[in-house]
Formats: C-alpha cells, structure tokens, sequence
C-alpha cells in the first residue's frame, strides 16, 4: 500500500470518527428516558456549537400537549432561573387533587457556556403522562453575540433527523417499581441509587462504552502509526538514491 494510498485511508476513517462523534453533541438534548404516569429527574444538556461566540441563555418550553404540573429546577451556579407557569384551559388531575396550571417555560440566564463546553441543566418532572411515548420540547439557545438558534423541529416519521432537532424525553412503560424514576445524580451522569444489580449495569454499559471508543481510536493510531512508517521509508530512499 502506498503512501498517498495509506493517507486517504487514515483521512476517511478519521474523517469517519468525526461524523459520528458531530451530530451527538451538536444540538440541545435530554439525556435518559422515563417512565409514564411517574415523576423523574432530567438533565438539559447544553452545548457550544460555536467558536466565537458563548451561550448566555437558555429557553426551554415545555410541551402544552402534554402539561406538567410540577418542574422544579435545580439549582446551576452562576445561572439565574425562572420557572413560567400558565392556566389551564382544561384542569388535569394529579394524586387525587385538580391542577388548574400548569408549567410552559424555564428560562437559564445569567451564565456563560464557552466555546468547546457544555452545561446541564437537571429538572425534576411530573406527572408524566401515560398516552404518549414521548415528550417533545423546544429550546432556544441564544449567544453573546446576540445570535439565536431554534431547537424546535419535532421528530420526523421516517426516522431522519430535522435540521435544527427539538430535544426530546423518551417515555417508557412503567415496570411497576414505583414512580421514582431518577435523581440529580442520575441527570449528571451519577449513580447514586438503585440495587447493586443496577448499579453494575450501568457499570457495564459505561464499560462497553469506553471498550468502543478504544476501539475505534486503536484503529486510527494503527493507521496513522502505519502511514508514518510508509512516510520514514519512502524519505530513507530518497536521501539513499
């Protein structure tokens, strides 16, 4: 294999790592799923897809299809928060008790997300509904530069992913283990709860996880480790000649 052969090798694979790496942290997200009819803590995971620029706020709206009757945010140093609550047109019933209002936005200010960082925002949610298989939000993520980006394009049937994607909760059928489905830990990548059988499920996910990414960057070190020993051979003969 020759040397510019060796080199588009190495190009497309790590070309290849950087696709596939993109687009998960591109856009405004909500990490781990839930379970119906139950209260769980999220976390909004925040990026800075930009360069020159830091993100100072963050508006998240809450689905009005599905409203929610409790979102409590937890508290994020160095950011203001501010929980919008609105009248129902129809009143929903939670444990027994109507709810005549319900929560529509939650607005970060005050912080900075600089180029390159990321910041989550946890939120303890409920009640979950039990007709739908997902909840689907819509954030507005603005710069300091008074730049503004629209996270709010719902999923598309065919399974492809919009432009500017909407952050979106998964919501399970409940396992019958109760109605607390996570906690601020969890939201930040934790594992401060659960059985030790969970507890090492997560482990072992955490385990494939990494075995995979050493994977893939023992592969694009074999090839560039391979396209500099082309590289040294092909100078040695020239000088040589």
């Amino acid at each position: 294999m020759n040397l510019s052969r060796l080199s588009l090798v190495g190009g497309v694979t790590a070309g290849s790592v950087l696709l596939l790496a993109g687009p998960a942290f591109a856009h405004v997200t909500v990490e781990g799923e839930a379970e119906k009819g139950g209260f769980a803590t999220i976390a909004v995971k925040v990026p800075n897809e930009r360069d020159n620029a830091s993100t100072d706020k963050l508006e998240l709206n809450l689905p009005a299809d599905h409203p929610l009757a409790s979102v409590m945010p937890e508290p994020v140093p160095g950011w203001d928060v501010k929980v919008t609550k609105e009248k129902l047109d129809k009143p929903i019933e939670m444990h027994g008790e109507k709810i005549t209002e319900a929560v529509t936005k939650v607005t970060w200010t005050g912080g900075k997300i600089g180029p390159g960082q990321f910041q989550r925002f946890p939120l303890a949610v409920g009640q979950l509904p039990e007709n739908t298989d997902q909840l689907v939000f819509k954030a507005i993520q603005t710069y300091d530069n008074d730049e503004t980006v629209r996270w709010i394009e719902a999923p598309k049937e065919n399974g492809e992913e919009p432009e500017s994607p909407a952050p979106v909760l998964a919501l399970t059928e409940p396992t019958g283990e109760g109605h607390s489905h996570g906690s601020a830990a969890d939201a930040k990548g934790g594992h401060d709860h659960g059985s030790g059988s969970e507890e090492s499920g997560h482990g072992e996910k955490a385990a494939a996880g990494s075995d995979s990414t050493a994977r893939v960057l023992g592969v694009v070190g074999i090839v560039i480790g391979a396209a500099g020993l082309a590289f040294g051979f092909l100078a040695g003969r020239r000088r040589s000649s």
